[in-house]
């Protein structure tokens, strides 16, 4: 199937489309080094992704400021690291601030011109209206974590897709998935039968950031660097 016999494409927006590690970072390893730990990003974001993980799973209802502050609490303890309120408070409302990737707005404008474009997201409704200040693009649907009552990996998510993919007119198998996280979303979305291309933003470097590794073998069907060379390789098509 070419990239262009597709009716739809949905895309993961945190890691994706805005700069999710960038902006985990600017307040956690800033936090790390006040209290005396010599950790740069990395270190920081490695440390931080199970916990994010698991507090989404434990607590599917809360809403994603909640998870925030819930996780860096749980990564003080791990660290031995004290969290003030304050600290809580920065990470938990930090989201709107997150930066787009350069090539996000461009793309996702380009992408719109023969797909229809649907945000399946790990935040709230609010969150992702900030955000998407910095996107500029009107998507036909935008499922969040709020919305659906459950986080990504859960295969809930990938199914209040399929059936606002159905309702937007998408028909089956014509709809791609777009995301960088493989433990997110590569693995649900194979298994709920999407097709998926694999925004690999952290090419080129080591270990996988502030995402879990994937919980089972997945392989994308298709693998780009970042949204422009999936845009380029529609137009190519």
């Amino acid at each position: 199937m070419r990239l262009t016999e597709f009716q739809g494409m949905s895309f993961d927006c945190y890691g994706t489309l805005i700069d999710w590690e960038a902006g985990l970072a600017s307040v956690l390893t800033p936090w790390a080094r006040s209290a005396g730990l010599d950790l740069d990003d990395e270190a920081v974001l490695a440390a931080y992704s199970r916990h994010e993980a698991e507090a989404e799973a434990a607590y599917p209802a809360e809403p994603y400021p909640q998870i925030l502050a819930r996780s860096m609490r749980a990564l003080g303890s791990e660290l031995g690291l004290p969290v003030s309120p304050e600290d809580e408070k920065r990470l938990a409302r930090s989201v709107p601030d997150w930066p787009a990737f350069a090539d996000s707005a461009g793309a996702l404008a380009a992408l719109s011109q023969r797909f229809k474009l649907i945000i399946l997201s790990n935040v709230d409704r609010a969150s992702f209206a900030a955000s998407n200040r910095h996107l500029g693009v009107q998507f036909g649907a935008v499922i969040t974590a709020q919305d659906v009552g459950s986080y990504k990996p859960s295969p809930r998510n990938f199914e209040s897709l399929l059936a606002e993919a159905a309702r937007l007119g998408i028909e089956d198998g014509a709809l791609l998935h777009v995301a960088q996280s493989l433990f997110h979303d590569h693995v649900p979305a194979q298994q709920a039968g999407l097709r998926t291309a694999w925004i690999n933003r952290r090419k080129g470097r080591p270990g996988w950031g502030a995402t879990p590794a994937p919980d089972a073998r997945v392989v994308p069907d298709w693998e780009f660097s970042s949204m422009a060379a999936l845009a380029d390789a529609v137009a190519g098509a």
